[in-house]
């Protein structure tokens, strides 16, 4: 398909620099197939649902993962993106003109790595000196890997620590986070609970390859960078029986969703998954396993933009972004959230 086929435009102002507080403050818009849209709030959620529904969460947890460094005099800047090992990850890297295989990159905090490789896309293999953990290391020495939109326009600081982290943050590896779940308080969860609505939880470390926009004029020409995820056998089967049972699986955020479809099965039955996933949602695809998504506005031509497409069909979100850039939505990572039903 025409990459221009997914593009809008979104008036600079509906970019949200911070979130909304409390996070369960924030708006969310309701599109339920084909019915009127909604105008609610994260926080009317356990209303939205039925009992027996299931949210699915990504339990990644964000690293510092964007370091600057010098390379003799030059400035170098690198944000990690995909661990190969213990002591080495894939990194996009800035002023990379200026790095040659072999160079040592000096950080802060004693921190140093060897840029050991150049890849295809532009990016580099960096190998990190001494014993400890890289995730160690960038506590140390690294900052949040805010996405551009928002790092463009002010500087991180200290409050970005707790608002890029969801609540459900527990396993070290993302550099981007799964901003769908940043709405969740453990008021609205403890309200979900008392609604019977489930919640289960999966790993996507997610890349920051998600920011990237789609260069290619055909979506058939686009790459997708590679995730690692899982989703172990207990969780699979839960999901497995939560449908057999009538209930919906509703995925929190676009990994979540794309992990479980790359899980399931043509019958649709979600088996558990360990590896690299580069799944690329565009319209015409047959969902297999999830039954509804809840996620933020996102950018324009971009892959997220293609895969909700995909899920609620063109010309309905090309309606869903108007209406929300019309009636003040706040879009992108720290911005308000939709429910989206087909």
């Amino acid at each position: 398909m025409d990459v221009d086929l997914f593009d809008f435009e979104l008036p600079p102002e509906r970019i949200a620099l911070r979130p909304v507080r409390p996070r369960d403050a924030a708006r969310m818009l309701v599109v339920d197939g084909a019915a009127p849209f909604a105008d609610r709030h994260v926080r009317d959620l356990p209303s939205l649902l039925r009992a027996g529904d299931v949210l699915v969460f990504n339990d990644t947890r964000v690293i510092p993962a964007q370091l600057e460094g010098q390379r003799g005099e030059a400035r170098i800047g690198a944000t990690l993106h995909k661990r190969i090992d213990l002591r080495r990850w894939q990194a996009f890297v800035r002023n990379a003109k200026r790095l040659r295989e072999g160079d040592r990159i000096a950080f802060p905090a004693n921190v140093a790595a060897i840029a050991e490789q150049r890849h295809e896309d532009g990016s580099w293999t960096l190998a990190f000196e001494g014993d400890e953990p890289v995730e160690i290391l960038l506590e140390r020495a690294g900052r949040m890997p805010l996405p551009p939109y928002i790092a463009g326009k002010r500087p991180t600081d200290e409050a970005d620590r707790s608002d890029y982290q969801t609540m459900f943050a527990t396993r070290d590896g993302a550099v981007a986070a799964p901003t769908a779940s940043l709405h969740f308080t453990p008021e609205l969860v403890a309200a979900l609970d008392a609604a019977g609505i489930d919640r289960e939880t999966l790993t996507l470390h997610v890349g920051a390859g998600t920011f990237l926009p789609v260069k290619a004029q055909d979506t058939a020409e686009h790459r997708m960078h590679a995730e690692w995820g899982r989703i172990d056998g207990p969780t699979a089967a839960r999901l497995n029986a939560a449908r057999a049972a009538g209930g919906r699986l509703i995925a929190v955020g676009t990994t979540s969703l794309r992990l479980i479809e790359s899980a399931a099965e043509e019958d649709g039955t979600i088996a558990p998954f360990e590896g690299d996933t580069s799944i690329f949602i565009t319209p015409g695809y047959r969902f297999r396993a999830i039954d509804g998504l809840m996620t933020n506005f996102h950018l324009p031509r971009s892959t997220l933009f293609m895969l909700v497409s995909a899920l609620m069909g063109l010309e309905r979100m090309k309606d869903v972004y108007a209406y929300a850039i019309e009636n003040n939505y706040r879009f992108y990572s720290y911005g308000d959230s939709s429910l989206l039903l087909p």
